[in-house]
């Protein structure tokens, strides 16, 4: 049984994307993946099935929207990109998913959650330095009516991050 660095499980979601239900072989996949990329054929290897099954099933849950595989980067050898986080409160609580997804559909925002505590939603962005900062504030997030407030914070260095 494959373990990786850091043996990470993960635990299915309680919702299931497009119809599709994530079965014990493609949890095992996922955790493979979600420890390091490798080849599908090294996969296929530690699970016991061939480099076209961990194909198929991978090409499944991406198409589903389950999956994404991609290179990331430590936000730090980024020149003159700003990683940070921006807290936001909703004018009405009934609008959070749409709101939600205005915001995320931003140029710069890497992903938006719904949050509970003293912010709606929360937003990472990554920008071109402080004017970046100021431009997606002014012409990104404030063109979203709905948004009442919202709080920056700008990650000054990060670890274990990657985007």
């Amino acid at each position: 049984m494959w373990r990786g660095p850091t043996a990470l499980r993960m635990r299915p979601p309680t919702r299931y994307f497009e119809g599709v239900e994530p079965d014990e072989l493609d949890w095992k996949i996922i955790n493979i993946l979600s420890e390091e990329s490798v080849p599908n054929s090294t996969i296929g290897e530690a699970l016991g099935v061939s480099e076209g099954t961990v194909r198929a099933r991978l090409k499944k849950l991406k198409e589903a929207g389950v999956l994404q595989v991609r290179a990331l980067i430590n936000p730090d050898v980024l020149a003159q990109k700003q990683l940070m986080l921006i807290g936001m409160k909703v004018a009405e609580t009934r609008l959070l998913e749409t709101k939600a997804q205005e915001v995320a559909a931003l140029a710069g925002v890497l992903s938006v959650s719904i949050a509970s505590g003293r912010y709606d939603l929360i937003a990472e962005v990554l920008t071109d330095s402080n004017r970046g900062l100021v431009k997606f504030l002014t012409e990104g997030l404030s063109t979203i009516e709905g948004i009442q407030s919202s709080e920056s914070f700008i990650m000054l260095k990060s670890y274990g991050k990657y985007v």
